[in-house]
């Protein structure tokens, strides 16, 4: 008779000690929580249209300072939905209209991160510089001729507005927004900067140098990815 019950008891206190087990396994081991959140790729290029969206991803970092991708449970918005829609729970970002610059939210936990994506046509032709305002332009050029910017009126630091065009079927756009501004050369005697503040037109000011008329700079305009990006290099000449 007794040995007919040994196996049931040790069934029972062999479930007894899991439990026990895994109640200390669990004080002692505390979930590995989340710390932070980031969005891959981290600075989104996209190109506009429907047939080129692109499925962005957030990735958790735990308190244990391991990293992996969070597959559920991800709000996703945009800043701008007249740039780029987001699929709030899919994260697949299309870039709309003609492009520019707007900011991506990837929200998980209780934590949130952000990313800039910047949207571009993929087909530009005549990409150029001009001073003016888009429609309104006082002189263009993509490298060939330099712009000149008569500061000579100004009074403290002299200012100048730029923006960057280009052709898009058949159509010219204003895409200074999305458009990155490189001050490649300066005098030694004087600096230029431009603003790179996603707003059209852009604004640049420069210090003039005492022993250097007129000063030329030297500015790269670069639209749009690396893949299938338009440029151009433009002297400004600063009377």
């Amino acid at each position: 008779m007794l040995t007919g019950r040994k196996p049931a008891s040790i069934l029972t206190f062999t479930v007894l000690c899991a439990l026990a087990f895994g109640v200390s396994c669990k004080g002692f081991f505390p979930p590995n929580t989340l710390t932070a959140v980031s969005i891959q790729p981290p600075t989104p290029q996209i190109e506009a249209g429907a047939a080129n969206a692109q499925t962005l991803q957030a990735w958790g970092t735990y308190q244990d300072g391991s990293r992996s991708q969070i597959t559920s449970g991800v709000v996703w918005t945009s800043s701008d939905a007249n740039v780029l829609q987001v699929g709030a729970t899919t994260g697949v970002a299309t870039g709309e209209g003609a492009g520019g610059t707007a900011t991506v939210t990837a929200a998980a936990q209780g934590l949130s991160t952000t990313a800039s994506a910047t949207v571009y046509l993929g087909s530009i032709t005549s990409f150029e510089v001009c001073t003016g305002a888009f429609g309104a332009t006082t002189s263009c050029s993509s490298g060939s001729s330099p712009l000149v910017w008569d500061a000579t009126a100004s009074t403290g630091t002299p200012t100048q507005t730029f923006i960057a065009q280009g052709v898009s079927s058949g159509t010219t756009l204003d895409l200074t927004t999305a458009s990155t501004w490189t001050v490649v050369t300066q005098p030694a005697t004087g600096t230029i900067s431009c603003s790179n503040s996603g707003a059209s037109p852009e604004t640049c000011s420069v210090t003039q140098g005492a022993t250097v008329s007129p000063p030329t700079y030297v500015i790269t305009v670069t639209y749009g990815a690396s893949s299938s990006s338009a440029s151009a290099t433009i002297n400004v000449l600063v009377n």
